[in-house]
């Protein structure tokens, strides 16, 4: 399997509850990587961080993990970046962010793949230099995007729309929520909103639809894949977990040249989808952004087999 460069924010999360306050190592594009270090992938994490006190605890984790840093990663002169999310009564997170995101170009030849997303991707200046990476990878190359909007970081639709589709141009998967899909196209249904995105160049779209499950297309055609039902914690990192599991299973059981070529079949990418939907499935139901490794995924796989058997 080839090696996975993952390019983006690590924060922390100081997650607020009736009970009080916590802080957890989080930021999408750093739970992506340790999601896919904990299932089994080699991957290199290109972001910023400090060495004051969060940047201390973002560190430890990513080690325990297994997720390698490039070289630059951690600056001594930096403040670790931090997000409050206070938990709704459904389980879902309200975040509050503290960031600043600005990164040198990371060297992109090596990796088979590449993953982007949220505000790593999309806020300047280190926005500008994840989608000149994207641009930079080779034809080969599988890249991965999800948008996850934070509109209160990022800005207005109308400046943040032409970054996403500059970036959606050059990305083989994207994975957006259908919150993620109402923000920015307003007047598209899940169905619409995949096909914008296959228009623009994916190979494989998928908007996640919580609960309900995702819609997922390649090529022309359509699939439901639903969710696996779990107790909620809360729904912290999520997204993150499916999106993980998503690119686990693209790039180690499907491939990534049939995925890039676009001659992977709708079964293997439903096959990729229902595998993230059981990663997301662990992270619902255990607080804060803890993904899952590769064998309580199998697990919980086992248990819902056992549970549908008559």
């Amino acid at each position: 399997m080839s090696e996975l460069l993952v390019i983006g924010e690590a924060l922390v999360d100081v997650v607020s509850t009736a009970d009080g306050r916590e802080a957890h190592a989080g930021g999408s594009p750093m739970n992506v990587a340790v999601g896919l270090a904990r299932l089994g992938a080699s991957v290199t994490l290109a972001t910023r961080i400090g060495t004051d006190e969060n940047g201390r605890l973002l560190s430890d984790h990513l080690a325990r993990s297994g997720v390698e840093l490039t070289r630059g990663s951690v600056d001594p002169a930096f403040r670790t970046s931090s997000a409050t999310a206070t938990i709704q009564s459904d389980g879902s997170a309200r975040y509050d962010f503290d960031i600043t995101w600005d990164i040198a170009a990371p060297p992109v030849a090596g990796f088979g793949a590449i993953h982007s997303g949220s505000i790593g991707a999309l806020l300047s200046p280190g926005g500008e230099v994840v989608a000149a990476c994207f641009e930079a990878a080779g034809p080969g190359v599988l890249r991965s995007f999800d948008p996850n909007i934070r509109p209160s970081v990022l800005g207005p639709r109308e400046t943040v729309l032409p970054a996403v589709e500059r970036l959606a141009r050059r990305s083989t998967v994207i994975k957006l929520s259908d919150e993620d899909a109402a923000w920015l196209h307003p007047g598209l249904d899940a169905a619409e909103a995949t096909a914008h995105y296959a228009r623009l160049g994916a190979t494989i779209v998928i908007v996640t639809q919580g609960a309900s499950g995702s819609l997922l297309r390649l090529g022309a055609e359509t699939a439901f894949v639903p969710a696996v039902t779990t107790e909620v914690a809360d729904t912290i990192g999520a997204g993150d977990s499916y999106m993980a599991g998503l690119l686990y299973f693209l790039t180690t059981t499907v491939g990534i040249d049939p995925v890039v070529s676009g001659s992977a079949s709708l079964a293997e990418a439903v096959d990729a989808a229902s595998f993230a939907a059981a990663c997301a499935a662990v992270t619902v139901s255990r607080p804060g952004a803890d993904l899952p490794r590769l064998d309580e995924v199998a697990s919980l796989s086992t248990l819902r087999s056992e549970s549908e058997t008559p």
